[in-house]
Formats: structure tokens, C-alpha cells, sequence
């Protein structure tokens, strides 16, 4: 009877160690409330020194200006088809919006923001990467039909005019860069590759084909250990890969509808947002290989955010339908 006793102390020890070990890495930190907001979220950017987040609330046909010090909505950018990508220019205190029915690059300036300059480019103009040293935005747009063909259009931010398109089988998706080593990775969802662009020359260097998922969607660079992380739809999946040799280094299984994610090179995690309704985190060891981690319930249609790595942030868009829509700001420095 008494080592009955002790086997259930133990069971119960070991019980509560569980629930802790499975504690999310994400702690809601705060909502910030968007009266009035209605629709769905696509990108985000933000302007650190201002303190201001930029959101481009597809579903309102609008980009949002939120001011971070006070949680309130400061000014909301109108006159857009479908605003998708977001880049904040902080040298030159200018934004820059792509706009998906429209196919144009929209720049903002000035204190309220005011459209300046608008630059032409093929329909469904989406994500885009920013090389500031050069001052080159590669923004990935086309492929809705034989007049529109898929390609990334390479934007000189100086002159606002478009200096090269480097061709793509399909729609481009999501790209990131290695700001660094001058290199631009861009994901081709329909045709499950990624692009490597060489920076210095414009040019695509490298095309890799993924084997074992497709419908690649986000994805985020680990500049520090040449690794990329890709989020597949096709199956549901996070694919991490060398970035050197698009050599597939390890997968995890993930949750369905991902737009969005993000490494966190101080806490080496991936923060995957899945339209199913979470955030999924993954532990990154040295090697690449992922260890699922306790991720955070978000809410059906969440797909995209922004992750801050000064600040230690994970800004999710929650959407509005019967309810207003919201940012739930995480803390991402728990254990």
C-alpha cells in the first residue's frame, strides 16, 4: 500500500513537470482593439522609432497606422484594391504598399502619411523583401494569366522605378532576405520551389524544388547558421533547408492554412501562424532539426503578423467578422 502511495506522489510530480514543460513560449502580453475594423489581415510592418505598426487590413480595403504607445488607431491609409505587402523605409521615412487588384507599388510619406507616388507592376503585386543597402525592393507579383506573367520585380527605391522582373514559373509567395550575404529567397507556391536571388547582380541564382510538401507559402532565413525555413500548406508542414544548397534538413508537422512565419534568432524558435487557429512554435537546434514546442490558440482566419526581434514581440492580426478585429501582441521571451 505504501508504495502505492509513492508511485502516485510520484505520477503527480511528474504530472505537474509536464504541464510546465508544455507551457507556451508565447504570453499574451496585450490586445490592442481596432473599433470599427472589419476583415481579414495580410502583412505588417513597423516603424521602431515612431512606434507605429502598419497593417494592411485587406478586408477593409485599408492599411492601418496604429500607434503603439497608446493602442489606438492614429490614421488609416484608404483608396486601395487589395493592399498586401508593407515595407518601412526608415532612412527615408517613407512606406511602401503593394496593391494586389490594382498591381501597383504604393509609396507614402510625410506626417499624416500621403500616397506620393504609385509605380506600376503586374497584378497580384504581394510580398515583398527589402535590400536597404542597395536600396532595392524585390516584390513578387503576376502570374493570374498570360498578360500578367509571374516574375519578381526588382525597385529601385531611389529613382521609384522598376529596374529589372526576373522571371518565376508561378506567382511568387513569400520572400525573405539574408541582408548580409545580398541574398533574396522567394517561395513559388504552385510549382513547390525556392528562388535564391544574388543580390549584387539582380539575377537568380539557384532554383530548388521542394520533395516532400508543396503550396510553400512563408518563409524565413537564418543567416547566422544558412538555414531556411519554409511553411508548407501541402501537407501542413515546416520544411527547414539549407541555404546554401536547398538540401532539406529536417520537417515537423504543422497546423493547416500557414501565411506567415518567423525565427527568433536570440530564442532559436519559428513561430508558424496557421489559419486553423494558432500560432505553432518550433525549437531550431544548431543542426536545423525542429522540436515542436506549446504554441497559442488564436482564432479561425488568423494567418499573418509581425515578429520584433528588439523588442521581443509577436504581433498577430486577429480578424474581425461578428466582432471587431484586433492585434494580440506576444511576449516571445519565455522559456
Amino acid at each position: 500500500m505504501k508504495n502505492r502511495f509513492v508511485l502516485a506522489a510520484m505520477a503527480a510530480i511528474f504530472a505537474v513537470s509536464g504541464a510546465a514543460a508544455a507551457a507556451s513560449p508565447l504570453t499574451l502580453d496585450r490586445t490592442i482593439a481596432l473599433p470599427g475594423v472589419r476583415g481579414k489581415f495580410d502583412h505588417f510592418a513597423i516603424d521602431e522609432a515612431g512606434q507605429r505598426l502598419f497593417a494592411s487590413a485587406t478586408g477593409a480595403r485599408e492599411v492601418l497606422v496604429i500607434d503603439l504607445a497608446s493602442g489606438k488607431l492614429a490614421q488609416a491609409l484608404s483608396g486601395f484594391g487589395k493592399p498586401h505587402g508593407i515595407v518601412w523605409d526608415a532612412a527615408t521615412m517613407r512606406l511602401f504598399v503593394t496593391d494586389g487588384v490594382k498591381g501597383e507599388l504604393d509609396v507614402f510619406a510625410g506626417v499624416p502619411l500621403v500616397r506620393t507616388a504609385s509605380i506600376k507592376l503586374a497584378e497580384d503585386a504581394d510580398d515583398m523583401a527589402f535590400d536597404s543597402a542597395r536600396h532595392l525592393l524585390y516584390v513578387g507579383n503576376g502570374g493570374t494569366n498570360a498578360a500578367n506573367p509571374p516574375s519578381v520585380a526588382v525597385v529601385d527605391t531611389a529613382t521609384l522605378s522598376v529596374v529589372k522582373k526576373l522571371p518565376a514559373s508561378t506567382h511568387p509567395e513569400g520572400l525573405d532576405i539574408d541582408a548580409g550575404r545580398g541574398r533574396i529567397f522567394v517561395n513559388i507556391a504552385d510549382s513547390a520551389e525556392v528562388l535564391a536571388i544574388d543580390g549584387r547582380k539582380q539575377a537568380i541564382a539557384q532554383t530548388w524544388r521542394l520533395a516532400g510538401a508543396r503550396d510553400n507559402t512563408p518563409i524565413a532565413d537564418d543567416a547566422a547558421d544558412d538555414r531556411l525555413f519554409v511553411g508548407c500548406r501541402k501537407p501542413a508542414r515546416l520544411v527547414a533547408l539549407d541555404a546554401e544548397t536547398g538540401k532539406e534538413i529536417a520537417s515537423a508537422k504543422a497546423d493547416s492554412g500557414v501565411d506567415d512565419l518567423f525565427f527568433d534568432a536570440a530564442m532559436r524558435r519559428v513561430y508558424f501562424i496557421a489559419g486553423a487557429g494558432r500560432v505553432d512554435v518550433y525549437g531550431v537546434a544548431k543542426d536545423g532539426k525542429l522540436t515542436a514546442l506549446a504554441g497559442a490558440e488564436t482564432a479561425a482566419g488568423v494567418k499573418t503578423g509581425l515578429f520584433v526581434a528588439s523588442q521581443s514581440r509577436l504581433y498577430v492580426g486577429i480578424p474581425g467578422s461578428a466582432q471587431d478585429a484586433s492585434i494580440r501582441v506576444y511576449a516571445t521571451s519565455g522559456k
